[in-house]
């Protein structure tokens, strides 16, 4: 079934360069940006459009489906693709937190000239 625009967790997001990103905000399609689940039990309809009528702004159409798309392989790169982001994000969480904890101890140009007395 193809992606549920209509679905309260289906969010499209266009940036000034062209690109589009079409997800499902509770990761329940493994096949998004082309497909829901047939049966999905994330699916709720959005109230706030029902009526509305869109103007320009509504969301561009779906990419074409790749080759492949059937036999579940595009799920599988992008679940091996997640594997990879989660390997490394508490690596780059620990780089970030050391980063920013050094930057809290060294003493800024306004912190010398605004110190306390004791």
């Amino acid at each position: 079934m193809p992606m549920r625009t209509e679905c309260k967790n289906f969010e499209s997001r266009s940036y000034p360069n062209g690109d589009t990103v079409r997800k499902c905000n509770i990761d329940l399609a493994p096949d998004a940006p082309w497909r829901c689940p047939e049966n999905c039990s994330g699916y709720e309809r959005r109230l706030a459009d029902a009526a509305w009528t869109h103007g320009t702004l509504v969301v561009s159409p779906t990419p074409p489906e790749p080759a492949g798309l059937e036999d579940g392989s595009a799920a599988a790169v992008l679940d091996a693709a997640e594997e990879i982001l989660n390997a490394i994000g508490d690596d780059v969480k620990a780089e970030v937190d050391a980063e920013r904890a050094a930057a809290q101890t060294k003493p800024g140009v306004f912190s010398r000239l605004f110190r306390r007395k004791r």
